[in-house]
C-alpha cells in the first residue's frame, strides 16, 4: 500500500473539521425545545456549488417567506463556506430560532431550523413592593411579553434584573423562581414566582470625622434612619441604595450650605448581617474649615436695571458661604428674566476661593439669551373638550413675550377644571428660529360627569337613596348641569342646577338653581317640627384675581312650617303665632368673597381657603333677617409625612327692623284623666280675643331675632358645625315643649374650630388618609350668651376614603369637655356624603 506523505494526511484530517465549522451539526445537548434531528442528507463537500433551489424544514409558526427575507442566499447564488456561515449567523440573529443547520441534497440547499416557542401567558406571583403593571412593562421592553418569542437567555436576564431591583430596595432575601411550562403548538407559559422577603433594617449609622456638628443634626432630614419607634409608620429604617445615595448628597449639601467649601466624603461602607436582615452604614468625612464671602459681584447682561436685579441677590459679603442661598439667588434672577421673555436665561456662578484667607469671592454672570415670543399655544389630547374651554384658562397668550409664571399658572388652571387626569406642558422650539417657541399642553381627559343611583347610610340620616345626573363639562362646553333626587329618613329633596362659568369673556359665571324639599327636623336631632319648602335662585360669580372671586345669589323661596304646641317647643310655636302665618315667603340675597390657594380640591396638602358671606332676607319678606358666615382653613406641610390643618367656622345672624308682638287668648286645657299624667295639648289660641268670652289667660308672643328655622347647629361630623364625639346638631341651646320634650333648637351664634394632623403616607394611595384631630365649638342663643368656657371639645382619629362606591368618613372621638345634658357618640361614620 502506498503511503501518503504526512502533508497529504494532515490535509485530509482537516476536511471534516472545516466542514463542521462552516456547517455545524445540531447540538447534542440542545434546549428542551429542540426538534428531533431531521432525516439524513448528503453533507456539503468542500468547495462551492450553485444553489438551484432552497427548501426550509422545521417551520411551525414562522412562514417560509420570513426565512427567505433574512436568508442572504438566493437561487442561482454560488455558495461557499463563508457565505454559509454568514447565512447561519443571519438566521440566528433574528431571534426566531434555537437551532439552524444547512445541508445539501444535490444542488438543493436545505435549511433546517428549530423555532423558539411563543409565550402564551406571562404570570407574576408574589410581587407586592413593585406593581405588576410596572414589572410587565419593564419585561416587555426586553422582549419578555405575551405573544413574543421565548428566549431563555432573556428570562435569565430578567431574573437577575429583578434581584437587583429588590436589592436596591433593601430586600436581600428575595427569591425569584421562573418556571416554564410547555404547551402544544410550540407555546409556553412563563410564571415568575417572587418571594420578596422583608427589607433589611438599618441598625446603626456611624459618621466618622464630624467634629463641628452632632450626627443627630446632620442626619435630621435623612430618609435613611436607624430603627425607631416611628419606623412602623415611616419605614425610614428600611435600607435602600437610592435613599442612601440621596442622603449622602444631603450630607454634602449640609456642609456646603454652612460654608465648609473643602468638605469631602472620604469613604462609605455598607455591611449586612449574615442573615441579611440588618444593615450597618459607616461614612468617613473631612469637614475642613468654614469660609465666608469676600465679594458678590453681578456681571453680564442683566436686561433690567442692574439695581432691580440686585434686589434678587440674597447673598452679601461677610456672610458665611452657602450654596443653597447661591442657588436661590440664581433661580430668582433666571425666573425674573424668564417672566419677561428670556426663556433660556441662566446665571453662571463663578467662585474665587482664597484658602489662605478662607474666603470665597462670587461673580454672578447673567446670560439672558434671546428674548422669546410665543408663536402658538396648542392643545393635544382633548378629544371631547373644545379648544375654547382650554384656551380661556390660558394666562400665556400667542404673540406675547414668553412668561414662565403665566405658563405654569395656565397649567394649574387646567388641572383645577376637573376635566383632565393629567396635564403636561412643553416648549417646542420653532424650526429655523431661536427666538420663538410653541407652548403645547397635552391633556388626558377623564370622566367629568356621572349618572349615579346610590344608597348611603349615616347614623344621623339612616339609609339615603339618591339618583343624580351631573355633568361638569356638558357637551364639552365647560358648562355644569345637575339633576338630583334624594330621599332619606328625614328629608325628600329634588334639585336642578345649571351654570355657565364663562357667561362673559371676562369670566363672569351665571346660572340658576331650582329645588323642592320636605324636611322633618324631629328626625334630625333638633326640635320637633317639619318644613315644606321650594326655591328659585339666580347665581353669579366673578373672579377678581387668580385666587379671589366674588359671588352673588338672588332668589325667592317659600317655607311652610308644621309645628304643634305641646310636641314642638313653645318658643317655636310662639314665633309662628306672632308672625300670624305658617308659610314664610323670602326674597333672598347673598354676597360672598372667597380666596382659594389650595393645591388640591379633595386632598389638599398646602394652601388655604377662606370665605366670607352675607345673606339677607330682603324687605318685603315674611321675616326680615341677615346671616354672616366666615370659614377659614389652612394646610401646613410639616414634613412629607405630616400635614397640619387649622380651621375655624364662625356664624352670626339676627333680624333687622322692629320685633313683632301680639296678644293671644288661650282656652284652658282639659284636665288630665285618671291614669293619664300627660294632659292633651291645649286648643289653638284665638286672635283677637272675642268680647264676652272668658279665656283662662292672655299670652303675649314675640317674633324677634334670627328665625328658628335659620339657626346654626353644631356637633357631629357634618362639615359646617363639625365637633366630632357629640351627636349631630345637639350642641347649643335647648328648649322644652309643653309635654316636657327637651330638644336642641340651635342659635344665632356659631363658633367651631379644629386642629387636624394628617398622615398622607400611611396608605399608598391619594384616595385615603388617616388623621388625628382636636375639635372644639358650640352654638349660643345670641351674643349675650357667648361664653368661651362653654365650648365643647373632643379628640380622636378619623379615616377619610374616596372609595369607588362613594366617600366614606369614619371617626372615633373622645369628648374632653362636656356638660351633663350633652349627647355624646364616640364612633361616627357616614357613607355616600361629601367630606
Amino acid at each position: 500500500m502506498t503511503r501518503l506523505p504526512p502533508r497529504r494526511l494532515l490535509a485530509l484530517a482537516l476536511v471534516p473539521a472545516l466542514s463542521a465549522t462552516a456547517f455545524p451539526a445540531p447540538a447534542q445537548t440542545a434546549s428542551p425545545f429542540a426538534l428531533p434531528a431531521p432525516a439524513a442528507t448528503a453533507p456539503i463537500l468542500p468547495g462551492t456549488f450553485t444553489v438551484s433551489d432552497i427548501r426550509v424544514d422545521g417551520l411551525q409558526r414562522i412562514s417560509a417567506g420570513t426565512v427567505f427575507t433574512y436568508l442572504p442566499v438566493e437561487r442561482g447564488d454560488r455558495l461557499d463556506r463563508a457565505r454559509a456561515a454568514e447565512a447561519i449567523r443571519a438566521l440566528y440573529k433574528t431571534g426566531f430560532f434555537e437551532d439552524v443547520r444547512l445541508d445539501r441534497q444535490g444542488d438543493i440547499l436545505v435549511v433546517t431550523v428549530v423555532e423558539r416557542p411563543a409565550i402564551n401567558k406571562l404570570t407574576l406571583v408574589g410581587n407586592k413592593d413593585i406593581k405588576t403593571d410596572d414589572l410587565l412593562k419593564g419585561l416587555a421592553d426586553i422582549g419578555l411579553a405575551e405573544g413574543e418569542t421565548f428566549d431563555r437567555m432573556n428570562l435569565d436576564r430578567v431574573t437577575q434584573e429583578l434581584i437587583r431591583q429588590y436589592n436596591n430596595r433593601g430586600k436581600y432575601n428575595v427569591v425569584i423562581t421562573p418556571a416554564v411550562a410547555r404547551l402544544d403548538r410550540n407555546r409556553v407559559d412563563v410564571t415568575i414566582d417572587v418571594k420578596e422577603g422583608k427589607a433589611a433594617n438599618i441598625r446603626h449609622i456611624n459618621l466618622i470625622g464630624n467634629e463641628k456638628f452632632d450626627q443627630e443634626l446632620i442626619t435630621d432630614n435623612w430618609e435613611s434612619r436607624e430603627s425607631n419607634w416611628m419606623s412602623w409608620y415611616r419605614r425610614d429604617d428600611q435600607y435602600s441604595r437610592e435613599k442612601l445615595s440621596g442622603d449622602l448628597e444631603k450630607l454634602n449639601a449640609f456642609y456646603l450650605d454652612r460654608g465648609y467649601v473643602d468638605f469631602s466624603l472620604d469613604s462609605t461602607q455598607v455591611e449586612i448581617s449574615p442573615d441579611k436582615r440588618d444593615m450597618f452604614i459607616s461614612a468617613g468625612l473631612s469637614e475642613g474649615e468654614q469660609y465666608k464671602l469676600s465679594k458678590v459681584e453681578l456681571t453680564g447682561d442683566t436686561v433690567l436695571p442692574k439695581a432691580e436685579v440686585e434686589k434678587r441677590v440674597i447673598v452679601k459679603p461677610g456672610q458665611v458661604f452657602s450654596r443653597r442661598l447661591l442657588d436661590l439667588t440664581s433661580d430668582a434672577i433666571s425666573l425674573t428674566l424668564s417672566n419677561i421673555g428670556y426663556a433660556f436665561a441662566k446665571v453662571d456662578v463663578l467662585p474665587e476661593v482664597d484658602r489662605a484667607e478662607r474666603t470665597v469671592g462670587i461673580t454672578l454672570n447673567v446670560i439672558p439669551g434671546p428674548r422669546v415670543t410665543i408663536r402658538r399655544v396648542e392643545f393635544k389630547g382633548n378629544t371631547r373638550t373644545s379648544d375654547e374651554v382650554l384656551r380661556r384658562e390660558m394666562r400665556q397668550f400667542e404673540g406675547s413675550w414668553y412668561a414662565q409664571a403665566a405658563i405654569d399658572r395656565s397649567k394649574v388652571r387646567l388641572q383645577r377644571l376637573g376635566y383632565f387626569e393629567t396635564v403636561d406642558v412643553e416648549n417646542v422650539p420653532v424650526p429655523g428660529s431661536n427666538d420663538q417657541v410653541d407652548v403645547v399642553y397635552t391633556v388626558k381627559e377623564t370622566t367629568s360627569g356621572s349618572f349615579m343611583f346610590g344608597v348611603g347610610y349615616s347614623q344621623l340620616s339612616g339609609v339615603t337613596t339618591s339618583v343624580q345626573l351631573s355633568e361638569n363639562n356638558f357637551l364639552g362646553t365647560g358648562n355644569r348641569m345637575s339633576v338630583a333626587a334624594q330621599r332619606s329618613y328625614y328629608q325628600k329633596r329634588y334639585d336642578f342646577s345649571f351654570i355657565n362659568p364663562y357667561f362673559t369673556d371676562e369670566g363672569m359665571s351665571l346660572g340658576y338653581n331650582l329645588w323642592w324639599r320636605e324636611f322633618d327636623y324631629s328626625n334630625f336631632n333638633v326640635a320637633q317640627y317639619s318644613t315644606n319648602s321650594g326655591a328659585a335662585q339666580l347665581v353669579m360669580g366673578l373672579p377678581i384675581t387668580e385666587w379671589d372671586s366674588v359671588s352673588a345669589l338672588f332668589g325667592i323661596d317659600s317655607n311652610e312650617i308644621l309645628a304643634f304646641r305641646g310636641s314642638s317647643p313653645d318658643e317655636i310655636v310662639d314665633y309662628i303665632d306672632a308672625i300670624g302665618n305658617r308659610t314664610f315667603h323670602t326674597w333672598r340675597g347673598q354676597l360672598a368673597w372667597a380666596r382659594d390657594t389650595r393645591n388640591d380640591y379633595f386632598m389638599p396638602s398646602v394652601g388655604s381657603y377662606q370665605r366670607i358671606s352675607a345673606e339677607v332676607a330682603l324687605p318685603g319678606s315674611t321675616a326680615e333677617y341677615y346671616k354672616l358666615e366666615y370659614e377659614y382653613s389652612r394646610y401646613w406641610p410639616l414634613s412629607p409625612a405630616l400635614i397640619l390643618r387649622t380651621g375655624v367656622n364662625l356664624g352670626y345672624g339676627d333680624s333687622y327692623g322692629d320685633a313683632v308682638t301680639r296678644d293671644l287668648c288661650y282656652t284652658p286645657p282639659t284636665p288630665p284623666t285618671t291614669g293619664n299624667p300627660n294632659p292633651p295639648p291645649p286648643p289653638p289660641p284665638s286672635d283677637p280675643c272675642i268680647a264676652g268670652t272668658s279665656p283662662d289667660y292672655v299670652k303675649t308672643v314675640t317674633a324677634d331675632g334670627l328665625p328658628f328655622f335659620e339657626n346654626f347647629y353644631a356637633g357631629g361630623i357634618s362639615s359646617g358645625g363639625r365637633v366630632r364625639g357629640f351627636v349631630d346638631n345637639t350642641l347649643g341651646p335647648r328648649a322644652a315643649s309643653a309635654f316636657g320634650f327637651s330638644r336642641p333648637v340651635g342659635g344665632s351664634v356659631k363658633t367651631v374650630g379644629s386642629l387636624e394632623l394628617f398622615f398622607p403616607r400611611l396608605f399608598d394611595t391619594k384616595a385615603a388618609r388617616i388623621s388625628a384631630f382636636l375639635d372644639f365649638g358650640n352654638v349660643y342663643r345670641d351674643w349675650a350668651d357667648f361664653d368661651a368656657g362653654l365650648l365643647r371639645a373632643s379628640t380622636g382619629v378619623a379615616l377619610l376614603w374616596r372609595s369607588p362606591m362613594g366617600p366614606i368618613s369614619i371617626s372615633y372621638a373622645i369628648p374632653l369637655r362636656t356638660e351633663p345634658f350633652d349627647e355624646t357618640e364616640r364612633l361616627q361614620f357616614s357613607f355616600g356624603g361629601q367630606f
